[in-house]
């Protein structure tokens, strides 16, 4: 077995890097959104102004003793990093932190009239009924009349574009041949990379022979939360899988993170569209009433730490899964690690403490990324520098098929 690498955590405190510009201007300009979002009333722009001025210039300060989870945070770090900047600590952790302070801030945690109102779901309700989220339920009825081949791979790349979807539902470049893989944009053969920089699918296939269960981390709710459910749907219909659980956040996380409320918006909006897509929503329905699929929230999901760290209940429920799917950005940087990782650091080396099979679909937001090959990461840097890694127009597939890690 080769040695577990290693690589520098990422903080937020290097100069002109893109973790200090979300530290010092991202999450500024999401408090004033969620400041404008809502008639909070003074109490709550009073502590939004504190958490602006903490967060951008003060240190880092542990919850009250009387905070639901004061426990549970001590134990993720509060206790180590309080009274440092929140630009010295593992940027993984300072961004999670925020979120948590976030919600604290309007009263989520409550006692009074704002507990549990989400101070993102006016922008989620907003993309979910947005009318390209109707241009894309409409391409269903055309993928409808494709062999489910061809629909596995295109719901596919739905799933994995997210809320650029449409890519994944242009049937022109899906499945010609019958490869799988082949549902990236058309246009890609024009570019100087591909967008895809990395294809595990056909592994990942082969990982799902009709028995077991699919475990799907899911990362966003609205127009990136419904291509997840449709695959899930298919693989379910299909029986590439006996039963699918999907992993979303206990409560609001990062600003479009998927809750049970998320999934229950998404699931009406399939019911309520014409054609294809409320037959998909209906299968959803009752695949949840039957049990083949069912929804979990641990709280390790809104964890500020890498799944490395998890706890043995969710360590178990991977083991036993035929495969864990983990979508998107942030759960990506908890997969791997939240590190400077040298591109071409093996994939399968930084995932093999992970108890079970595991992929990755994930479109590039942030500068983490191992498993590519030498060649893909010197044609991403002579195109484009270093903006490939954040822009959000590159994706990957990354697939460890075979647990190195100790059994449970």
């Amino acid at each position: 077995m080769p040695d577990t690498p290693t690589a520098p955590v990422i903080l937020g405190n290097e100069p002109g890097s893109f973790p200090r510009s979300v530290l010092a201007e991202r999450h500024p300009a999401i408090i004033q959104q969620v400041r404008d979002a809502f008639p909070y009333g003074p109490g709550q722009h009073r502590a939004l102004d504190a958490l602006l001025k903490n967060c951008t210039e003060g240190t880092i300060e542990p919850l009250p003793a009387d905070a639901p989870d004061h426990d549970r945070w001590a134990a993720w770090g509060t206790d180590t990093y309080a009274g440092q900047s929140w630009y010295d600590v593992p940027w993984l952790w300072s961004e999670s932190y925020f979120y948590r302070q976030l919600l604290d801030a309007v009263g989520y945690f409550g006692p009074g009239a704002w507990q549990g109102i989400d101070p993102f779901r006016p922008a989620k309700r907003a993309e979910l009924d947005a009318p390209e989220t109707d241009e894309e339920l409409t391409a269903l009825d055309e993928l409808e009349a494709k062999p489910p081949e061809e629909r596995a791979n295109s719901l596919l790349h739905g799933s994995l574009w997210g809320n650029r979807a449409d890519l994944g539902f242009r049937l022109s470049g899906v499945g010609a041949g019958g490869g799988a893989g082949s549902g990236a944009d058309p246009a890609e053969s024009q570019a100087p990379v591909p967008a895809l920089v990395a294809d595990g699918s056909e592994l990942l296939w082969s990982l799902l022979p009709g028995t077991g269960t699919l475990c799907l981390v899911a990362d966003n709710a609205g127009r990136e939360l419904i291509p997840d459910l449709l695959l899930l749907t298919h693989l379910l219909d299909q029986r590439r899988i006996e039963r699918a659980v999907l992993h979303i956040k206990p409560h609001p996380y990062y600003v479009s993170d998927a809750t049970t409320a998320d999934v229950v918006d998404a699931l009406h909006r399939l019911v309520g569209a014409p054609g294809a897509a409320a037959t998909y929503g209906r299968r959803l329905w009752s695949a949840m009433a039957d049990g083949r699929l069912t929804v979990r929230a641990h709280p390790f999901s809104c964890a500020p730490l890498p799944y490395a760290e998890m706890p043995a209940d969710l360590r178990a429920e991977f083991a036993a899964a035929a495969l864990t799917i983990v979508k998107g950005d942030l759960n990506y940087r908890r997969l791997v690690g939240d590190c400077r990782w040298a591109p071409t650091t093996p994939f399968a080396d930084v995932t093999a403490y992970f108890p079970g099979p595991v992929a990755a679909l994930r479109t590039l937001k942030s500068d983490v990324i191992t498993g590519l090959d030498a060649r893909t990461e010197s044609a991403l840097v002579a195109a484009e520098g270093q903006r490939w890694r954040t822009g959000g127009t590159h994706a990957l597939i990354q697939v460890r098929g075979v647990s190195s890690a100790p059994a449970v």
